[in-house]
């Protein structure tokens, strides 16, 4: 029995604006998403995050440093999570609309004088909070940068979903470094 045409018609919408079946946000059409190297001056990939970067310390944001996005970029985002938490991925950081010739990010960095706007992470708070995993749990967590291809608007309060569904059909470019955390 061949589907309905309504239904091919939707599985093709759904195609161009759902999430993909990771949970992460598509590139546009027909766009192949590059990658973009995401490093660290104070850690090495899958190394430990030091204590100043964490709720144990100064809990600032660390610095990191990307390769060039696509030419076609127009904007940048931010987003930390721990995929190792107990109740499922957890949103640390999260920002958005950085300028795109944004290759560095600074320790503890002020992102909105680079065109940055926080997102709510998952305490329900703007801005950076650090690695902070159950006591004696070694947690990974991910810092991934993404390019974008537009300014994103997303629906108020800016949290991870409505900022993953505004980034959807838009990343150009994505990479990520992991880093180690435990208490």
């Amino acid at each position: 029995m061949r589907p309905a045409p309504g239904i091919l018609v939707a599985a093709a919408a759904c195609l161009a604006q759902c999430k993909s079946t990771s949970g992460q946000p598509l590139s546009p059409p027909g766009v192949r998403i590059e990658t973009l190297t995401v490093t660290s001056s104070i850690f090495e990939p899958g190394g430990a995050v030091p204590v100043d970067f964490t709720c144990d310390g100064a809990d600032r944001s660390p610095p990191l440093t990307f390769s060039a996005p696509p030419q076609a970029a127009r904007s940048l985002a931010i987003v930390m999570d721990d995929q190792d938490a107990p109740g499922g991925t957890f949103t640390h950081w999260i920002v958005y609309n950085l300028r795109p010739d944004t290759l560095t990010v600074p320790e503890g960095a002020d992102l909105s004088a680079m065109g940055g706007i926080s997102g709510t992470n998952d305490f329900k708070r703007l801005g950076y909070a650090g690695p902070c995993p159950p006591k004696f749990e070694e947690h990974h967590y991910r810092f991934r940068v993404l390019a974008l291809d537009a300014l994103l608007h997303p629906e108020p309060p800016a949290a991870r979903d409505s900022i993953d569904a505004a980034m959807n059909g838009h990343v150009l470019g994505q990479g990520a470094l992991v880093g180690v955390y435990s208490h």
